[in-house]
């Protein structure tokens, strides 16, 4: 699960309809731009602004700078040394939010910028930095852009704080960097105790935010750390029972408070958790079967087949332009009069979007990839038949079978089903190898619970294969989390993208039939 694309620590974004229950947006009464939410991954770091209906904004570029001017909304007065690793300083007010970063910026190099809507006219405006990044405002952002070689000054800043004019000598300079004078003591501030909810699926934490407090959500070792800048908090913990987290504390730090949430599953760096900014509170939900929810970049696409071996020796396969290309068999599972799972979604419509998806991937990166079904159909009447049909289509000169489905369990035992796991049979020497790299790519795509290999069934569609085969059962529909997962399009594109990682995987490492 690589954050740098970005998650995680990154964030991830709520459906439409846990947006409006959030409150995520405000009322014409108070329009005003929150802070946004600091999520930092290595060297990147992610400010995802909550835009309320109406409002416009431009992106002002300058060498080492990023400005948003917003119209229709107040925005919040705040101040930040250093808010990540690629945002040296943050500053807003007067309707601007200025952004200075530690390396230069150009149209295309050093951020990006995307828009995602979430229902009830809201969008989240996400902005990211780092000094490898590539791609700049992409949608609906690209023209909201403007170039300058300076920036507006803020007429309003935080008590105690300046902001110098811009300078109007070279972007380089050689002098010698001043030290400044060590802040005075900060006053102990009062954090209030986190409000807690028990909500179907998943544990709610909801955090007042005292005025100019901006939080930065990490994942360090598992656990979710908030780092409150500029506060000198006294500590204070908390227990709590829930399935979903066993207690809280706060600790002082140097930059400010820390708030450590303790959960009895470990979180993943884009999996696990949520965070969503509505006004001067900060909401944290927590559950194991949240996943990326997140819009792919244009920088996360398959890479073609290569053509030769990358390195004397290595088990990659080699495909001559005077040969055919090496033929996949893609397997949605159900169809016609058989829907297979039904809850959030149904399961054969879902296996279909997803395998055409894969399938397209997988032939621009120079596969054959053929699916068993491009309808919603049953290849027979006879569910047994049905199944050695599909089974059956893998014919000699076929690289490996694979078959995507929908899990789901008895609503008594709903919440205990969630996340990704991945079938195999030992029909064939390569399976098992062939389901372990399935699952990991998916697993590191989506951010979604692994589950892990499973082999304790013996499944027709895998038994009657003759070729490495696998099957993928992509999230539970009967999850009250889960199924949410499985309803959005920007997590079945990850799916689709990891099950196609997988098989671009396994075909140059040779985890197909006949090598």
């Amino acid at each position: 699960m690589r954050l740098a694309r970005f998650l995680l620590p990154c964030l991830l974004l709520a459906p439409p309809a846990l947006a409006q229950q959030s409150g995520l947006f405000h009322t014409a009464a108070d329009v005003r731009l929150a802070r946004p939410l600091i999520t930092n991954d290595g060297a990147q770091t992610r400010l995802t602004f909550a835009l309320p209906p109406d409002v416009t904004y431009t992106l002002t570029l300058g060498p080492a700078s990023l400005d948003l001017a917003v119209q229709g909304a107040r925005v919040e007065v705040a101040g930040l040394k250093a808010p990540g690793p690629s945002v040296s300083e943050y500053r807003a007010g007067s309707g601007v939010v200025n952004l200075r970063t530690p390396f230069p910026l150009s149209l295309m190099e050093g951020w990006r910028g995307s828009e995602t809507r979430t229902g009830a006219g809201g969008r989240l405006l996400v902005l990211e930095f780092g000094p490898t990044l590539t791609g700049g405002a992409t949608g609906a952002v690209r023209a909201q852009v403007r170039t300058t070689t300076s920036r507006p000054v803020l007429s309003s800043v935080p008590p105690g704080d300046t902001v110098a004019p811009a300078p109007v000598t070279p972007a380089i300079s050689t002098a010698a960097p001043t030290v400044p004078p060590a802040p005075a003591q900060r006053p102990v501030t009062a954090l209030s105790v986190p409000r807690i909810e028990r909500l179907q699926g998943l544990t709610r934490l909801t955090l007042d935010l005292p005025a100019g407090t901006i939080p930065r959500v990490t994942v360090v070792n598992g656990t979710l750390q908030v780092t409150l800048a500029g506060l000198n908090a006294p500590a204070l913990q908390g227990r709590e029972g829930t399935p979903e987290l066993r207690g809280w504390r706060y600790d002082p730090a140097s930059l400010g408070a820390t708030l450590t949430l303790m959960t009895p599953t470990p979180l993943r760096e884009r999996g696990g958790w949520q965070a969503i900014t509505r006004g001067d509170q900060l909401i944290l939900d927590l559950s194991p079967a949240l996943a990326d929810r997140t819009p792919l970049t244009p920088r996360d696409r398959l890479a073609a087949l290569p053509a030769a071996p990358a390195l004397p020796g290595a088990a990659l396969l080699a495909f001559p332009a005077a040969q055919p290309r090496p033929r996949v068999v893609i397997d949605p599972g159900h169809g016609g009069k058989d829907p297979g799972a039904v809850g959030a979604v149904t399961e054969k419509q879902v296996t279909l979007e997803v395998a055409r998806r894969v399938q397209t991937l997988l032939r621009q990166a120079g596969v054959d990839a053929v699916l068993t079904r491009d309808g919603d159909r049953e290849l027979n009447p006879d569910k047994a038949t049905d199944l050695k049909l599909r089974a059956g289509l893998g014919t000699p000169g076929t690289g490996l079978f694979l078959s995507i489905h929908v899990n789901a369990m008895p609503a008594a035992n709903a919440l205990r089903g969630y996340g990704v796991e991945t079938w195999w049979n030992p029909n064939h020497p390569r399976s098992q190898d062939l389901a372990a790299v399935l699952q990991k790519n998916v697993v590191a795509v989506t951010g979604a619970y692994s589950q892990g290999l499973k082999n304790s069934q013996s499944l027709a569609v895998l038994r009657e294969s003759r070729i490495p085969a696998a099957l993928v059962e992509i999230g539970f529909t009967t999850h009250p989390v889960d199924g949410l997962n499985l309803q959005d399009p920007n997590y079945l594109e990850r799916v689709a993208l990891g099950i196609a990682q997988g098989v671009r995987e396994a075909l140059v490492t040779g985890l197909t039939a006949g090598r």
